[in-house]
């Protein structure tokens, strides 16, 4: 596992592919449409995101750069880059669009207070190339982050809107704490891991 880092416009353009093309079925994105039709949507949604991750230097690889995870520790400040990527993501997605998915994100956003408000490591995303899934580089990223979250003495936080990623993550000793659920249906499943 190593820290991505001067990586050229076109590994990171591979690296923005895989990413989103990982979230496209997320359910926090089904209101942009099918899945064909959300595709190039959420690619530039995740695209401004993955940028954010990467200018912030919390996106990690594995050593054969197949399996891809975001971590942010709770101290680190990065309101410029957090800008940035709203920016970008307001210029890249039809605004109707935007609006709707923040009001709902809203809803059920800030629902990990309880562990949020105390240090802590984010996992902001995890994604494995496709001819890569199945053959444990999820666990490999999740086990990388706990092992930083143990060195640094501080839970790890993860956040999804999928129910099978969060049985993963309960798979991987994470404890399932809250949900919440949105208007839209959109639940939000807010874990942690405890060194």
């Amino acid at each position: 596992m190593k820290l991505a880092e001067d990586l050229t416009e076109k590994q990171l353009r591979k690296i923005r592919y895989v990413i989103g093309d990982a979230f496209v079925s997320n359910e926090l994105f089904h209101e942009f449409g099918s899945i064909n039709e959300r595709r190039p949507l959420v690619l530039k949604y995740m695209a401004a995101y993955v940028d954010h991750v990467y200018e912030t230097r919390s996106l990690y690889l594995t050593d054969d750069g197949l399996g891809y995870i975001g971590l942010q520790f709770s101290g680190d400040q990065f309101a410029l880059s957090q800008m940035k990527m709203l920016w970008r993501i307001f210029l890249r997605l039809p605004f109707c669009k935007l609006k709707n998915m923040l009001d709902h994100i809203t809803q059920i956003a800030d629902e990990n207070r309880r562990y949020a408000q105390k240090p802590h490591i984010d996992v902001l995303m995890v994604a494995v190339e496709k001819r890569a899934q199945g053959k444990g580089y999820a666990t490999k990223l999740v086990s990388f982050a706990q092992d930083m979250a143990r060195k640094k003495g501080v839970p790890l936080l993860a956040d999804t809107d999928m129910k099978n990623y969060a049985e993963m993550y309960q798979h991987l000793g994470f404890e399932l704490y809250n949900t919440k659920t949105a208007s839209n249906g959109v639940t939000r499943y807010n874990l942690v891991w405890k060194p």
